[in-house]
């Protein structure tokens, strides 16, 4: 990534260029991104490819303004970190689920390393924490999204856990970009895949959460108060649009491109 590619990225996160790569950095670009670039998986129901590479990730989130699941979301910032002088690897995880653990390359996750040592990134997780965990903490880390703990399990993993319930096992191993192909083409096909069943948008806001999942639109305040409405066919683009950013010719839904209504 060049200087101007990193310009409008940090442009879309609403962020300045850091003075130095260092951890107060990260935390606020951390912040940044998850109020503005929204967790989403909508390319799986509007029958989009999705490219794991360098342009296709930045044309999606920068240019188009979009989000994306885990393997986009991280892999971009990973890009945005490496061009700002930080050392970023890229790590597989599986997330816990009612069933055990997920898939091989389930998820991905960054260690980043800053002077004052190396930090859990991880802006592509939902409701995971609003500020990078201290990856060589294994205490209690308070963050506004509740108490994470990064504990090792037996086979030389981490569990990351998140108000004392395991969210996923972390390997420690550095991984290249391409190795996370497989899982994100089993995530947009399968049938198995919580993605494919689902329809969500979601993005951390300066006093909660807004999150649109099919027509059922959900925000949340600092206080935690919860307020749900349902939304009306004929104003679900303008939901995207004014609360996501997002600009959509149609509207996405459950299954379409399987049904052959959405595939391009």
């Amino acid at each position: 990534m060049d200087a101007a590619a990193a310009d409008a990225y940090l442009a879309r996160i609403g962020a300045t260029r850091p003075t130095s790569p260092d951890a107060g950095a990260l935390r606020a670009l951390h912040l940044a991104h998850l109020r503005s670039v929204p967790f989403e998986n909508l390319s799986v129901h509007l029958g989009e490819e999705i490219v794991l590479a360098e342009q296709p990730v930045l044309d999606k989130i920068v240019r188009a303004r979009r989000g994306g699941f885990c393997y986009e979301l991280n892999g971009a910032f990973a890009l945005l970190l490496g061009a700002l002088g930080y050392e970023v690897e890229l790590l597989a995880a599986r997330v816990f689920g009612a069933d055990g653990l997920g898939i091989p390359y389930d998820h991905l996750a960054l260690r980043v390393q800053t002077p004052s040592g190396p930090w859990l990134a991880d802006i592509g997780f939902g409701r995971n924490s609003h500020f990078p965990l201290r990856w060589d903490n294994r205490a209690e880390q308070a963050d506004p999204a509740g108490v994470f703990r990064i504990e090792e399990t037996g086979e030389g993993d981490l569990d990351i856990l998140r108000d004392g319930e395991p969210q996923y096992r972390l390997e420690q191993r550095p991984r290249a970009y391409a190795d996370f192909e497989a899982g994100c083409w089993w995530h947009r096909t399968s049938p198995k895949s919580h993605f494919t069943q689902s329809l969500v948008c979601s993005r951390l806001t300066g006093t909660g959460r807004v999150t649109l999942t099919g027509r059922t639109l959900v925000t949340t305040g600092a206080d935690g108060a919860r307020e749900e409405r349902q939304v009306g066919g004929d104003e679900v683009l303008a939901v995207y649009r004014e609360h996501f950013g997002i600009v959509l010719e149609r509207e996405p839904e459950v299954g379409a491109a399987w049904r052959g209504t959405g595939a391009r």
